[in-house]
């Protein structure tokens, strides 16, 4: 029998020992959310002065600051919507406690939108155009917010016996029997983030005239593709809908959202304009 890897990576940056009550220290789940926020900004900056994007550096900071507050709120409040309702409707208050965990990639997205459509409506940017480049950018977050799930030793996957599975102890279902599973944080970050990231790049700097807002719609499918497959391997910890993870579930609705801007723009683009 192989033997197999042990998780032990301690999931904290910097420890505050003792330094306050509530809060224990700094995760590299907040270092990768503020990393990828900073490579965001750099991006931004760089197709800003390569004059891939009309927004100008000013512009660039005042969007990140509306982003991250669309992540953390949309990203929060998805999650006690979507996976911990129950918890959500006896204490409310528990929703402003972020440091306890508990992200919703889905309601980032949306709050990301939300976001998107207030920044665009007050300082007159096209959304479509917007939404090229946060889609263009976003698949490097994801990426590292699955790496902080691995750190974390969360979102771990099935039982399993290949010789890249790994042992997470702090599972409360390996607690006795340490059963090997599938890094399925991995798979995801290298489906939904490097892989992507590489489409979209791809697309945003090769595409001759593109339509705006055909790259948002296709990295939704790509992204929705990406999380159905790679979610077989991932342990459900959720009552299933319709047979599907509820990650699968809620991603059926971003490839339908991202299916219908491709068509529509397309279509828009097609009509004569007089």
């Amino acid at each position: 029998m192989l033997a197999h890897v042990v998780h032990n990576i301690d999931p904290f940056f910097i420890k505050f020992n003792g330094w306050s009550s509530h809060v224990e220290g700094i995760r590299w789940y907040g270092v990768c959310y503020a990393v990828s926020f900073l490579i965001a900004l750099w991006m931004m900056n760089m197709y800003s002065n390569r004059e891939r994007s009309s927004l100008s550096h000013d512009q660039n900071i005042s969007f990140l600051s509306y982003a991250i507050i669309g992540v953390i709120v949309g990203g929060r409040l998805g999650y006690m919507l979507m996976y911990d309702l129950s918890e959500f409707i006896r204490d409310p208050r528990s929703v402003f406690r972020i440091w306890e965990g508990g992200m919703a990639s889905h309601g980032g997205f949306v709050g990301v939108a939300l976001a998107m459509w207030l920044f665009c409506k007050l300082n007159k940017v096209s959304i479509l155009e917007l939404g090229d480049i946060c889609s263009s950018i976003a698949p490097m977050g994801l990426f590292l917010g699955r790496i902080a799930n691995f750190v974390n030793g969360e979102l771990y996957g099935k039982v399993s016996y290949v010789p890249w599975a790994i042992i997470f102890p702090q599972s409360d279902l390996d607690a006795l029997t340490l059963l090997p599973r599938h890094p399925s944080q991995l798979y995801e970050g290298f489906a939904e983030g490097f892989l992507l990231f590489i489409y979209v790049q791809l697309r945003f700097w090769l595409s001759r005239n593109p339509s705006k807002g055909q790259l948002t719609g296709e990295f939704l499918i790509g992204y929705s593709i990406a999380r159905i497959a790679t979610e077989v391997y991932r342990e459900t910890d959720m009552p299933k809908i319709l047979g599907l993870s509820q990650g699968q579930f809620y991603s059926l609705f971003l490839f339908a959202a991202g299916a219908m801007l491709v068509y529509f723009v397309k279509k828009w683009r097609r009509k004569p304009h007089n």
